[in-house]
């Protein structure tokens, strides 16, 4: 039977390496993919910082097994910062594609399709 420790530090695993394969992309969404991905991680992470207790009461009671709660709120917080952070970058994603006609990360395919009369630009 596999353990929730090992289920969980794969899912990190797979997110984060997801999320890698995804930074490394050249497009402007793939790259807002990645970041939230990693985010996801690094929320898990955290949660997994605080011992996962399964029926385990967040606050002091007689029992001897507690469950931290100051991970569960930083998740929280990260939860909502990671959602306005995502919402930002893809308006600036937006906005690059409008500005360079191009959803290119990298600035020397978008400095190539600028010099290329041959090539359309994407409206």
């Amino acid at each position: 039977m596999i353990s929730i420790e090992l289920l969980l530090a794969s899912a990190i695993g797979l997110l984060v390496a997801s999320g890698v394969y995804l930074l490394l992309r050249a497009r402007t969404f793939p790259v807002v993919l990645g970041l939230a991905m990693i985010g996801y991680a690094v929320n898990l992470f955290l949660f997994a910082t605080g011992r996962v207790n399964v029926n385990s009461p967040a606050i002091l009671t007689e029992t001897t097994s507690v469950t931290d709660p100051l991970p569960q709120a930083l998740v929280l917080t990260a939860i909502v910062i990671g959602f306005a952070t995502t919402a930002f970058v893809v308006q600036l994603a937006l906005r690059s594609r409008y500005e360079s006609g191009t959803d290119h990360v990298d600035s020397k395919e978008i400095a190539e399709l600028a010099n290329d009369p041959s090539e359309d630009k994407v409206s």
